[in-house]
C-alpha cells in the first residue's frame, strides 16, 4: 500500500468513528480541567440561647398589637453535644473495656469528634415584655407562641407591659 491509500483509509475511519472520537476528546478535556477544592462549611447548630431569644423577639413583634418586644429566657441546662463513642470490651467482665471517641478527619490534619446527637437546651422560664401586654388577647397570643417555641408551660411564662 502506498501512502495515498493509507491516507484514504484513515479518512474513511475518521468519518466512520468521528462521533466516538469527539466524545473521547471531550472527556479528556474535561478531565484536564482544574477542580477547585470544595471547602466544607461547618454550620454552627441553631438553637443557642441568644439566637432563640432574638428569633422570639422578631416573631413576637409581628403579633398584632404586641408592639416592641423584649424576651429573656432562663435555662437549667444549655445545649449539649453528645459524641459517638466506640466501646471495646475484652473478656467477659466489663472492667476490661476501652472507650474511645470516634474521630472524623477533615481538611488537612483536622480531626473532630463524630456528633451523635445535639440535645436542645432545657428552659426554666421566660419573661416577655411588650407594649401591648395590657390587652388580654395579645398576652394569650404571646404566651401560646412562647409555649410553642420553647416547650414551656404557661405558668412559667410571664408577659408584662413595657414602659
Amino acid at each position: 500500500m502506498d501512502w495515498v491509500t493509507k491516507k484514504v483509509a484513515i479518512l474513511n475511519l475518521a468519518k466512520k468513528y468521528r462521533l466516538a472520537v469527539m466524545v473521547l476528546l471531550a472527556g479528556i478535556i474535561l478531565l484536564m480541567l482544574p477542580v477547585g477544592e470544595k471547602e466544607e462549611s461547618v454550620s454552627e447548630p441553631v438553637g443557642t440561647e441568644v439566637s432563640v431569644q432574638e428569633s422570639l423577639e422578631k416573631i413576637l413583634g409581628k403579633i398584632s398589637g404586641a408592639g416592641k418586644v423584649s424576651v429573656l429566657l432562663t435555662q437549667s441546662a444549655g445545649e449539649e453535644t453528645v459524641y459517638q463513642i466506640d466501646e471495646e470490651v475484652s473478656g467477659s467482665d466489663s472492667a476490661n473495656s476501652r472507650r474511645q471517641t470516634v474521630l472524623v478527619s477533615g481538611n488537612g490534619r483536622e480531626e473532630t469528634g463524630l456528633i451523635r446527637q445535639i440535645k436542645a437546651p432545657t428552659y426554666l422560664g421566660a419573661v416577655v415584655v411588650c407594649q401591648g401586654a395590657d390587652n388580654a388577647s395579645v398576652r394569650l397570643a404571646v404566651v401560646e407562641a412562647v409555649k410553642s417555641a420553647t416547650g414551656l408551660t404557661s405558668d412559667r411564662i410571664s408577659v408584662l407591659k413595657m414602659k
